[in-house]
Protein backbone atom coordinates (compact mmCIF):
# COMPACT_ATOMS: atom_id res chain seq x y z
CA UNK A 1 0.00 0.00 0.00
CA UNK A 2 1.19 3.47 -1.30
CA UNK A 3 2.03 5.96 1.60
CA UNK A 4 0.54 9.33 -0.02
CA UNK A 5 -2.86 9.34 -1.96
CA UNK A 6 -2.50 12.67 -3.83
CA UNK A 7 -5.14 14.73 -4.54
CA UNK A 8 -5.25 14.83 -7.91
CA UNK A 9 -5.57 11.02 -8.45
CA UNK A 10 -2.36 8.40 -7.97
CA UNK A 11 0.10 7.81 -4.97
CA UNK A 12 3.15 8.23 -3.99
CA UNK A 13 6.11 6.49 -1.04
CA UNK A 14 8.49 8.25 0.32
CA UNK A 15 12.01 6.94 -0.24
CA UNK A 16 13.94 9.55 1.93
CA UNK A 17 13.58 12.47 4.33
CA UNK A 18 15.73 14.82 5.68
CA UNK A 19 14.06 17.40 7.42
CA UNK A 20 11.55 19.24 5.19
CA UNK A 21 13.31 17.83 1.90
CA UNK A 22 11.98 14.44 0.75
CA UNK A 23 12.24 12.05 -2.06
CA UNK A 24 9.27 10.21 -3.73
CA UNK A 25 8.51 7.80 -5.97
CA UNK A 26 4.95 8.64 -7.58
CA UNK A 27 2.83 7.29 -10.07
CA UNK A 28 2.36 10.91 -11.44
CA UNK A 29 5.11 13.63 -12.05
CA UNK A 30 5.14 16.65 -10.98
CA UNK A 31 6.54 20.03 -12.63
CA UNK A 32 9.57 21.94 -11.29
CA UNK A 33 8.03 24.54 -8.63
CA UNK A 34 4.86 22.90 -8.69
CA UNK A 35 3.01 22.10 -5.32
CA UNK A 36 1.05 18.88 -5.20
CA UNK A 37 -0.89 17.35 -1.97
CA UNK A 38 -1.95 14.45 -0.70
CA UNK A 39 -2.89 12.78 2.05
CA UNK A 40 -1.34 10.24 4.15
CA UNK A 41 -3.81 6.76 5.08
CA UNK A 42 -3.54 8.13 8.45
CA UNK A 43 -5.34 11.51 6.93
CA UNK A 44 -2.55 13.87 7.88
CA UNK A 45 -2.21 16.56 4.75
CA UNK A 46 1.38 16.50 3.22
CA UNK A 47 2.32 19.37 0.45
CA UNK A 48 5.50 19.40 -1.64
CA UNK A 49 7.23 21.96 -3.85
CA UNK A 50 8.50 19.94 -6.39
CA UNK A 51 12.22 20.72 -7.26
CA UNK A 52 13.06 18.13 -9.56
CA UNK A 53 11.43 15.16 -11.02
CA UNK A 54 13.05 12.26 -13.24
CA UNK A 55 10.76 9.06 -14.84
CA UNK A 56 12.66 5.93 -13.27
CA UNK A 57 14.08 3.27 -15.66
CA UNK A 58 12.06 0.45 -16.67
CA UNK A 59 9.15 1.92 -14.87
CA UNK A 60 6.53 3.87 -14.41
CA UNK A 61 7.01 5.79 -11.27
CA UNK A 62 8.79 9.22 -11.23
CA UNK A 63 11.47 10.48 -8.72
CA UNK A 64 10.03 14.25 -7.19
CA UNK A 65 12.69 15.26 -5.14
CA UNK A 66 11.24 18.39 -3.24
CA UNK A 67 10.30 20.20 0.01
CA UNK A 68 7.76 20.32 2.48
CA UNK A 69 5.48 22.99 2.77
CA UNK A 70 4.20 23.87 6.33
CA UNK A 71 4.73 20.87 7.61
CA UNK A 72 4.25 20.08 11.45
CA UNK A 73 7.23 18.27 13.77
CA UNK A 74 4.56 15.66 14.10
CA UNK A 75 4.43 14.89 10.15
CA UNK A 76 8.29 15.37 9.30
CA UNK A 77 8.43 12.45 12.12
CA UNK A 78 5.80 9.95 10.30
CA UNK A 79 7.53 10.57 7.17
CA UNK A 80 10.59 9.73 8.62
CA UNK A 81 9.37 6.95 9.52
CA UNK A 82 7.53 5.79 6.63
CA UNK A 83 10.80 6.48 4.50
CA UNK A 84 12.93 4.30 6.77
CA UNK A 85 10.31 1.11 6.40
CA UNK A 86 10.47 1.41 2.43
CA UNK A 87 14.24 2.03 2.14
CA UNK A 88 13.58 2.39 -1.89
CA UNK A 89 16.76 3.30 -3.79
CA UNK A 90 16.82 5.62 -6.49
CA UNK A 91 18.32 5.04 -9.86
Amino acid sequence: MAHLAWDRGGTADFASVDGDRVHLLSTHSGAPGSRIEGALAAGMRVRVKVHGCKRQAASELFAIEGRLIDASRALREELTGLARSAATPFT
